[in-house]
Formats: C-alpha cells, sequence, structure tokens
C-alpha cells in the first residue's frame, strides 16, 4: 500500500513547477508507483492559458475549485469549468485551458508519467518510452 500526503509531497520533487509559470503539479502517483495510471494535484494560476496536447495519454481532469475554462483547438468549442466538473481527452483533445480564478486539478493520467517530463513546445510529453 502507498500512503501520500499531499502538503507533504509538495515539498519534495514532486511538485513540478511549469517553465511558463501558468501551473504547478504535484505528482502523487507515477510510473514508478506500479500502477498503470498516475495521478496528480495541479494548479492552474489566475489570469492565465495554457496550451496542452497529450498525444500520448489519455487524461480525465476533475475541478475542486476554482473557476475556468477549456478549448479544443480542432473546434473551438469552449466549456466553462467550476468545481465538480470534470473532462475528459479522450481523442488526445489539443486544449487551451484558462484560469479565471486559480484552479485545483485532480488529474488522472494513462499511461502513467515518471515525474521527469517537460511539456515540449506543441504541448504535448514526449511517448513513455522516450523519458
Amino acid at each position: 500500500m502507498i500512503v501520500r500526503n499531499l502538503e507533504e509531497a509538495r515539498q519534495t520533487d514532486r511538485l513540478v513547477k511549469s517553465e511558463s509559470g501558468t501551473w504547478d503539479s504535484t505528482r502523487l502517483v507515477l510510473a514508478a508507483d506500479g500502477g498503470n495510471f498516475s495521478f496528480h494535484i495541479t494548479r492552474i494560476y489566475e489570469g492565465t492559458e495554457t496550451h496542452i496536447h497529450y498525444k500520448h495519454h489519455y487524461e480525465s481532469v476533475y475541478c475542486i475549485e476554482g473557476e475556468g475554462e477549456v478549448e479544443t483547438l480542432a473546434d473551438g468549442k469552449i466549456w466553462p469549468i467550476k468545481p465538480g466538473d470534470i473532462y475528459i481527452l479522450d481523442q488526445h483533445d489539443e486544449h487551451l485551458l484558462r484560469a479565471h480564478k486559480t484552479m485545483h486539478l485532480a488529474c488522472v493520467f494513462t499511461p502513467p508519467i515518471t515525474g521527469n517530463e517537460v511539456h515540449r513546445e506543441d504541448g504535448s510529453y514526449a511517448p513513455a518510452d522516450d523519458n
């Protein structure tokens, strides 16, 4: 069994901050933990926009706190996001995530990430076997 505390994990290298300064993410469960998923608590900072395109991962995102919106770039559709909402990137959707108020999000990735990934210029992570 694995038991971790969010605040304790934020004091370790499990807290990853974006180079752009738009988000941080605490990776509570990673590939090395042996599951078939990874689990993160991510904060998207108020007033920011983040371009994301997970070409090699599926992700589900549950909003715990804050307000914002997600826009799919293929069709320009915008969905408001508030506490209690979930969105699922089941088609490797290229999207923009905007925070009107700092958003606290619970995120699940499959395949799991290693924790060393960095968003590439196109918003994606490299395939899992390239990390």
